[in-house]
């Protein structure tokens, strides 16, 4: 392990020359400078671990360092601990507010000052073993995603390439009864296409870049979100729909938004368990919202009565062919919803709905600057 980096800066030589040989004596690395500017200089080329700043130097006081350090991403996280001769509370209140995260009085006493030197390295040490966790956490869930992405897509594709084969034999056996011939054809095609939704989903998966935005009427958008789901999935079904508070328009992707919003409403739809369509109850209503810290957002709730949320699945719900149904080829349609309105700066979360069923609900900012 590297010996700890430590930037003492101090006008006056002999304060720098004490620190520095105590430091040193304990295994750490030293470097020094005698005023701010020197010191921002450094920082610059080489980034220590912890910086020990006289906060009294002439020209550019400790303060001021202090804040530039703040002030740029790149050094903020830089402990920095304040040498001071100013004892009152107001005078370590100052240091503490613009950033330090402790302070030393002078004079100096080093046996002290090494103690807050090994404290504060102790909490880089812990900081930076719990960044290396995040990224390696962060590691494990793509690598798990994409095996989860990589094993669903041979597991569906290899099953409706199963349905193609087996219809392709069917027709080839009954080639001389018409009849039959079309009905196989049509499952066939049926198959063919759950195969192309699959490729156009994933394809929509890879896709990160923010799409192309208009300022669009909510309401418009829901009624052909409506009708792309009718459409689509050939469900001749009514769904209730709460009128909009007001004219609200958002800046967003019409063709994302209406496709994001069919899919939430095929989800309700499989809900049920073998209801007919017009026992199949969807409603959708819709709200604004402010958030004193996101700004304003527009809520678009699709709601069923269906048999509501798994618990199996309660927490995989958005990951990549996950489903309760038993038929091939489905299980990608609230994970690319949610991956396409992220894209927008929004969300979807899927909650229980009080009395059964579920809601699916659609965050989308009002406001670009209440992006994610």
């Amino acid at each position: 392990m590297a010996a700890p980096k430590i930037l003492v800066v101090d006008d006056q030589p002999i304060n720098v020359q004490l620190l520095k040989r105590k430091l040193e004596r304990e295994g750490m690395t030293v470097i020094t400078a005698y005023s701010g500017k020197d010191a921002l200089d450094l920082v610059a080329a080489d980034k220590p671990d912890l910086i020990l700043l006289d906060v009294m130097m002439p020209e550019m006081d400790g303060i001021e360092v202090c804040q530039r350090l703040q002030s740029s991403s790149e050094t903020k996280s830089i402990p920095v601990i304040f040498i001071t001769a100013r004892t009152s509370k107001e005078g370590k209140i100052e240091g503490l507010g613009v950033g330090a995260v402790d302070y030393i009085t002078k004079p100096i006493d080093l046996d002290e000052t090494l103690a807050r030197v090994q404290t504060q390295l102790r909490f880089v040490a812990i900081n930076r073993e719990l960044v290396d966790l995040q990224r390696r956490l962060g590691e494990s869930r793509r690598a798990a995603t994409i095996g989860a992405v990589t094993q669903g897509i041979a597991h569906n594709l290899n099953n409706l390439l199963g349905v193609v084969i087996g219809y392709v034999d069917l027709i080839k056996a009954y080639h001389e009864k018409p009849e039959l011939v079309r009905k196989n054809a049509q499952h066939l095609e049926d198959a063919v296409n759950r195969i192309v939704v699959i490729i156009k989903q994933l394809t929509g998966l890879v896709v990160k870049n923010r799409p192309p935005l208009i300022r669009a009427s909510l309401a418009r958008m829901i009624d052909s979100g409506i009708r792309r789901y009718q459409i689509d999935y050939k469900i001749d079904q009514p769904i209730t729909t709460a009128p909009a508070p007001g004219d609200v328009l958002i800046e967003t992707n019409v063709e994302v938004f209406e496709e994001a919003l069919a899919k939430l409403l095929i989800n309700a739809w499989e809900s049920y368990h073998d209801e007919p369509d017009d026992k199949r109850v969807i409603s959708i209503r819709t709200e604004v919202v402010e958030r004193p810290d996101e700004g304003r957002f527009a809520l678009v709730h699709v709601e069923d009565r269906g048999r509501g949320v798994d618990p199996e699945i309660r927490d995989h719900a958005f990951e990549p062919f996950t489903s309760t149904k038993h038929t091939v080829g489905v299980g990608m349609g609230l994970t690319v919803a949610r991956h396409s309105l992220r894209n927008l700066g929004g969300e979807v979360t899927l909650t229980d709905r009080p009395g059964g069923g579920s809601v699916a609900t659609i965050r989308h900012p009002l406001d670009r600057k209440a992006k994610n």
